[in-house]
């Protein structure tokens, strides 16, 4: 067995685990985690929690109810921690980061200013964004009865899509994580893209203007 199988076992044990004690609020308990910490999979969790629920050992609006509370608090937690880092610390960060400019900061919060109800109710059907997205909605102190609302409109969605697949698939649960690694593996190749795609012309930018300083001194 290879460490990825093992990995997902052990997590999946985990949940069941936590399910089967806590019954409901073991699921509530477990995404709330999972937006904390990422490598907790909600692809897992999820579906399990509606296996789980077919199994009869819970039930299925229960399931769904305290799967979607625990992303709201979860993403809650992490709106907290955003408000407290603050647009003061951030930028103080930001200027001491290497390729990176206020102005990259000022545009980043121009355009959550704008989209940022959009990004806050679909970044919670997208994996790694999920958690991230609560973080600038702290940041930028999104009125926070709109953030709940929208994190229980998307996390709803998200939430009830897994855990039926769950319910549904029975003992082949464990399909619905192999179709999300996919989807998983398709979006950290895109920011890996974007990421080195910007720093390449950064530092380009970056070189043409010491170049341009250098012809002017001369």
């Amino acid at each position: 067995m290879d460490a990825g199988a093992e990995n997902l076992n052990a997590i999946a044990a985990w949940a069941v685990s936590l399910m089967e004690t806590l019954g409901g609020f073991g699921a509530g308990l477990a995404i709330a985690l999972e937006n904390l910490f990422p490598p907790l999979p909600s692809e897992i969790i999820l579906p399990l929690a509606g296996f789980t629920a077919a199994k009869g050992s819970l039930g299925l609006v229960e399931v769904l109810i305290w799967t979607t509370v625990g992303s709201v608090v979860g993403a809650l937690l992490l709106y907290g921690i955003g408000a407290w880092l603050g647009r003061r610390r951030m930028y103080a960060i930001a200027e001491r980061l290497p390729l990176i400019k206020v102005e990259d900061v000022e545009r980043t919060e121009a355009w959550f200013e704008k989209h940022g109800s959009k990004a806050v109710f679909f970044g919670r059907m997208i994996p790694i964004f999920r958690s991230l997205i609560s973080i600038p909605a702290g940041i930028e102190r999104m009125p926070l009865l709109r953030f709940t609302l929208l994190t229980l409109a998307g996390s709803a969605i998200w939430n009830t899509i897994f855990v039926l697949a769950g319910f549904f698939l029975g003992a082949n649960w464990h399909i619905v994580e192999d179709y999300a690694g996919v989807f998983q593996k398709i979006v950290i190749a895109v920011v890996i893209v974007a990421v080195v795609v910007w720093v390449f012309l950064r530092v380009r930018q970056m070189r043409r203007t010491r170049t341009a300083r250098k012809v002017a001194i001369d």
